[in-house]
């Protein structure tokens, strides 16, 4: 569920991603190394994990493509389908605090981008569990 919610998060600006991804490997850590695993190794959103979890930040441009899509998102919504005002000034905040917490996050360099996308590939499942993602399967 919460990975789903993670993936409509990705397309609905208003529902952050992040934590629900985060969430989710919580709980697969606690509960199923495999999906633990599955999550942390794939392709789309993967990387994006373990580089918030390990403290790297994003990478340059997917700061910049975010906040790009998240002003393009509410800026439609603003002008095109909400009609009260309230509700413009809510959207117009949210996306003001989703900017400000992505530019406070720190940026990664290239490097670790290339190490990241060259680890991502030779993880393995025991490497994948290690804290804060501990696995309780075997309890």
């Amino acid at each position: 569920m919460c990975v789903a919610l993670g993936l409509v998060g990705i397309l609905l600006p208003v529902l952050p991603t992040t934590p629900f991804l985060l969430l989710a490997a919580v709980c697969y850590g606690r509960s199923s190394s495999r999906f633990l695993h599955w999550l942390l190794t794939n392709r789309w959103f993967g990387a994006y994990i373990q580089n918030y979890r390990e403290g790297r930040g994003l990478p340059q441009r997917e700061k910049v493509l975010t906040i790009l899509g998240l002003w393009l998102t509410i800026g439609v919504s603003v002008v095109y389908v909400v009609s009260q005002w309230w509700l413009r000034l809510v959207l117009i905040a949210v996306a003001l605090g989703v900017t400000i917490h992505l530019l406070r996050i720190k940026t990664a360099r290239l490097e670790d981008d290339r190490l990241d996308s060259n680890r991502q590939h030779s993880l393995d499942a025991p490497a994948t569990l290690k804290a804060p993602f501990v696995d309780r399967t075997s309890e």
